[in-house]
């Protein structure tokens, strides 16, 4: 059964003595001010860019390092890791909701559910 996905947010991991310093400093890069989440005192959005592409801030635990990495939008999360695991990908922790996996050469991303509604809808690929 075909699935959709697609690469859809940048997200900034910030610790959180880089959290404040570093949401300011790009807001001012982007020109977006970072709207902070009403539920989650540690996300913050600096909105939509191309193509429907989010640009997300969010607070990491003590001795995280600071990184960038990907979210993966999917219709259905299992056969989007199963594609992505036979391209090379492994699975490094499940959250409950989503997976975080590590590619090839060890970066981090995540496979989640679909969050960007219509950009989703206008911006994915259908797989077989």
């Amino acid at each position: 059964m075909p699935h959709r996905s697609r690469l859809s947010i940048l997200l900034l991991d910030l610790p959180p003595e880089h959290h404040a310093a570093g949401t300011a400093f790009w807001a001012g890069a982007t020109g977006r001010p970072a709207q902070p989440d009403a539920d989650d005192a540690g996300w913050a959005s600096l909105g939509s860019f191309a193509d429907g592409w989010h640009v997300e801030v969010q607070r990491t635990g003590e001795g995280t390092p600071p990184r960038w990495h990907v979210d993966v939008e999917a219709d259905d999360i299992p056969a989007e890791v199963a594609r992505l695991e036979a391209l090379g990908a492994t699975r490094h922790r499940d959250m409950g909701s989503f997976w975080q996996l590590l590619d090839p050469a060890g970066l981090v991303f995540c496979v989640v559910g679909v969050q960007t509604g219509e950009e989703f809808a206008r911006h994915a690929v259908t797989w077989p």
